[in-house]
């Protein structure tokens, strides 16, 4: 059973950076193939999709988050990062980790292809 758990939320002033950790067990990323994302849920908005990463290494992107923010991975850590930089009033939201056993693919900011989620981690950007 994969448990995810992240970490590193906070408030925030518009422009700074924020990096969200997410601890991961049951599964090691050198060992399985695993698509690994971040989603957002701000109050009356859909849960999207934010950035994913393939085992091999290859990163997928909103377009709001292209520019912005980067999701990386620690092999030895087993741990998946989000880092988020000039950030908005508009990123305020909570920020989810999400894992499959399979590729991310062109669908990956789908909920539904999903089967892991951590509890959630609050960012909150203030102007």
């Amino acid at each position: 059973q994969v448990h995810l758990v992240e970490f590193g939320g906070d408030s925030v002033q518009g422009g700074g950076s924020l990096r969200l950790s997410c601890a991961v067990s049951g599964v090691t990323f050198k060992d399985t193939s695993y698509c690994m994302a971040w989603f957002r849920h701000a109050p009356g908005k859909e849960r999207e999709g934010v950035a994913a990463i393939e085992n091999q290494g290859t990163s997928r992107y909103a377009d709001f988050a292209k520019v912005r923010f980067t999701i990386s991975k620690d092999f030895a850590q087993n741990t998946l990062f989000l880092l988020m930089n000039s950030l908005e009033t508009e990123d305020t939201a909570m920020y989810y980790c999400a894992a499959v056993h399979r590729w991310c693919g062109i669908v990956w900011g789908s909920t539904e292809l999903f089967n892991f989620w951590g509890q959630g981690t609050q960012v909150a950007v203030s102007s």
